[in-house]
């Protein structure tokens, strides 16, 4: 059996789509229905249903993507270890939120650079676009909050980080902390809110988790409320430290501006509200050295965030 086909066949499976794998493989699309009509004319069997939007495989289908694709990645694992010993260079395409790729991400990978690496970061917000730039091929590995599903993933748990409600200390003081503490959200009526979008996703959120209630409840905080509304929550953090609110942001970003007494927690709740990272790749590709290193680095420095 002809190994491009089988390799065509393993990259329709995992796409769920002629023309994702098309993309992925560098063919045309029609090349890849052709050599799937092949393979199927070969074994006398379909191996994919045809709907309308993508394919799904029949029982032969799945049954040959579990025998085939484990030696496909093996044989690819060995191809890229022999361009590895040539001396090769690699570049290892990142897309992720901008605040969480240049504080985390780039520094547990900067020791990689000039070993064999290149660096490219596409910094992107929705989690949506980043991973149909990964299904494309424009990326190696994204790091999000959203866990895909479908066979065209890998997904790996990477870290989880606390989100802290913080404002300066002018707004922290007018701030009865006994109500905030007896779940009384009205106790920060009339402090302006600071978020990266307009649907308050980071403050929403955080009102369902420790106030247990709806922000849209309270008229002062509904969206078209929001003082300030920034791309980016290191804006969001800088924004909050001149005094222009409060905001909910991740403990990682804004620990050191709680340690020096910019911001202040206006509340400690005994179960914080997380939210999870995860690591994404196409499945499969953790067979290319360069990006299984960058995969396992990233691991054993979130074991430490």
């Amino acid at each position: 059996m002809d190994l491009a086909l089988l390799r065509t066949f393993v990259a329709v499976h995992r796409a769920g789509s002629f023309t994702r794998a098309a993309a992925l493989l560098g063919l045309s699309q029609p090349a890849v229905t052709s050599q799937i009509r092949t393979l199927e004319r070969q074994l006398g069997r379909p191996l994919f249903h045809r709907r309308a939007r993508g394919v799904t495989p029949t029982a032969v289908g799945d049954e040959l993507a579990h025998k085939a694709a484990p030696h496909l990645d093996a044989l690819l694992q060995i191809t890229e270890a022999e361009r590895e010993a040539a001396g090769a260079s690699r570049t290892l395409h990142l897309a992720g939120p901008p605040e969480f790729l240049c504080l985390r991400v780039l520094p547990a990978l900067a020791p990689l650079v000039g070993q064999g690496h290149t660096l490219r970061t596409a910094l992107q917000t929705g989690a949506e676009e980043t991973l149909d730039g990964l299904a494309a091929g424009h990326h190696d590995l994204v790091v999000t909050t959203a866990r895909p599903r479908g066979g065209l993933f890998a997904t790996t748990a990477l870290c989880d980080e606390e989100h802290v409600l913080v404002a300066a200390p002018y707004w922290a003081a007018l701030v009865d902390p006994d109500r905030l503490r007896d779940k009384d959200p009205a106790a920060l009526d009339g402090i302006p809110l600071v978020e990266v979008h307009e649907s308050l996703p980071l403050v929403t959120r955080y009102w369902a988790s420790v106030f247990e209630t709806r922000l849209e409840a309270r008229p002062e905080t509904r969206p078209d409320a929001a003082t300030v509304v920034v791309p980016d929550l290191r804006a969001v953090l800088a924004c909050v430290r001149a005094g222009a609110g409060l905001a909910v942001l991740p403990r990682y970003l804004c620990q050191e501006a709680l340690d020096h007494g910019h911001v202040v927690a206006l509340l400690e709740p005994p179960v914080p509200p997380l939210r999870t990272w995860f690591l994404v790749v196409r499945t499969g590709s953790l067979a290319l050295a360069h990006l299984a290193r960058a995969h396992e680095r990233l691991l054993r420095a979130a074991a430490q965030w």
